[in-house]
């Protein structure tokens, strides 16, 4: 069994020893930190954050698509319609991401369950005989399936103007085209509910301290772990020690975790991935748009630009955002370093990295096709679309940054990885998250994991506790009718979801 290899630490003494520290001020973090302090408030807690503020890079509000994903509209879950298993399993993820949040604002800790998540239908719409009868057969597959019964599936122009009138304004008649809908599907705010979670923590006394990069990690004999790093706004340097380390830090993490030596990690990689999307906060555009509308990726595309035209509402303000649009940067974070990508590399992950990108030649012609792409030419896909777009309308923002995990293959020698992983050292001391997409959707189902694979005696006395704030934990959430239809029930009645 692999386990976590300690670097020799130099004698420390004098510094402040904690039960648990957070590195990274995202919604990761905040959750396992709001987790904790709910499980055990006694214990000594602190988060660094390297920005001024938490919640600023990928779980800001503008930085991802707050979809809240569930496996609702996001084809890429399901290329083959026969194959519903990483869509089902997605969405028993989310219904226990809503378990949590909803007893949270049950117990009082989150007061204003409307600032970071809103009722938003999620759609499919797909265009050609061909996605038609994907789509179709994709609905015919999920129908089935208590979590996904309530799914709404049509071929009528009618109807789609009815369910998204956008998506019909200007189009040309007969173009054969399809879409399904979910109608309680939600909007997130993840920057907001962070910010929540973040609050939780503090109020349990636990310490929040921003502009503070975490540098250096190392293990001591003693088995505390040794962590360093700098004051952004100062030359002074900082340690403190502790039992237990969470690496929460995105793109950051693999760079974090290659220097506390986590063997689990060896001969890992990342690849960095940004994005850009249009968007409009014209009222009467905005005020058409009641969805989440998804579509099949682009050919060569990444499973995560899958094209999304999305309804937003962020502190009070109604927008849309169409994209996304693939950018490159070797930086790891949206406010990192150009020099990012380049230090996470190492003689053991280098022949990795160079099979994974031989083996995505499509992939890096996608990139290449779209860091070329005119303002023009990204316009005309929204046009695909909403065929009536005014560009007057629409501006480019700059989304968040991706660390896409590589990893080594037994048989390709390497492969690119679209989703999560949450890697644990063997002796429970350090454990950190690697990767993009669904994470924040599914962060309390992760941090469960990582509580038992960290904590395991401790988690035996925090069962009674977790299954009251995630009744349907240790079940199949999905399995029953019944059970599915009383949870999004009572979750939509608290979380104010329900009209």
């Amino acid at each position: 069994m692999k386990t976590a290899q300690p670097a020799t630490a130099k004698p420390v003494v004098s510094h402040e020893i904690f039960d648990v520290v957070l590195i990274g001020g995202g919604i990761m973090s905040a959750t396992l930190g709001a987790m904790i302090a709910k499980l055990q408030p006694d214990w000594s807690m602190v988060m660094f954050e390297r920005l001024s503020e938490v919640a600023a890079e990928s779980s800001n509000a503008w930085n991802n698509a707050g979809t809240g994903h569930s496996g609702l509209c996001e084809l890429n879950y399901m290329p083959d319609p026969q194959d519903p298993t990483k869509a089902e399993q997605i969405a028993g993820l989310f219904h226990l991401s809503r378990q949590f949040w909803a007893a949270l604002v049950d117990e009082g800790d989150l007061t204003d369950p409307a600032s970071f998540i809103n009722p938003t239908p999620h759609m499919d719409v797909v265009f050609g005989h061909r996605d038609v009868a994907y789509l179709r057969h994709r609905y015919q597959t999920l129908r089935t399936l208590p979590l996904f019964s309530a799914m709404e599936y049509t071929e009528d122009p009618a109807v789609i103007t009815q369910w998204a009138p956008l998506l019909m304004d200007g189009r040309s008649p007969g173009e054969p085209m399809a879409a399904t809908r979910y109608e309680a599907g939600t909007d997130i705010d993840f920057g907001a509910l962070t910010t929540a979670l973040t609050t939780v923590v503090t109020n349990a006394g636990a310490q929040v301290r921003v502009g503070q990069e975490v540098t250096g990690l190392c293990r001591g004999e003693d088995g505390l772990w040794t962590i360093t790093g700098r004051h952004r706004d100062a030359k002074r340097r900082f340690t403190v020690r502790a039992k237990f380390v969470f690496v929460g830090a995105g793109g950051y993490a693999l760079k974090l975790l290659q220097r506390a030596r986590v063997a689990e990690v060896h001969g890992y990689g990342v690849f960095p991935f940004g994005a850009q999307f249009l968007r409009t906060d014209n009222p009467e555009v905005v005020s058409r748009h009641n969805a989440k509308v998804y579509s099949q990726a682009s050919l060569g595309a990444p499973p995560m630009s899958v094209p999304h035209m999305d309804k937003r509402l962020v502190d009070g303000q109604q927008s849309l955002l169409f994209g996304p649009y693939a950018t490159f940067s070797t930086r790891l974070l949206k406010r990192g370093r150009l020099i990012d990508l380049f230090t996470t590399v190492r003689l053991t992950n280098i022949a990795v990295l160079l099979a994974v990108a031989v083996q995505n030649l499509s992939l890096v012609g996608y990139l290449i096709g779209q860091l070329l792409s005119t303002r023009r030419r990204k316009f005309a896909q929204l046009q695909r679309f909403y065929p009536a777009a005014d560009p007057a309308d629409w501006y480019l923002v700059q989304a968040g940054q991706r660390a896409q995990l590589v990893k080594p293959d037994a048989h390709k020698v390497g492969v690119l990885t679209f989703g999560t992983e949450l890697v644990t050292a063997a002796d429970g001391t350090i454990a950190g998250l690697l990767g993009a997409s669904p994470g924040a959707s599914t962060a309390p189902a992760i941090m469960v994991d990582l509580l038992a694979r960290c904590f395991p005696q401790e988690a035996m006395r925090w069962e009674p506790l977790l299954l009251r704030m995630l009744p349907e934990m240790t079940t199949a959430i999905g399995t029953q009718q019944h059970t599915v239809d009383a949870n999004l029930a009572r979750t939509g009645q608290i979380l104010g979801l329900e009209s």
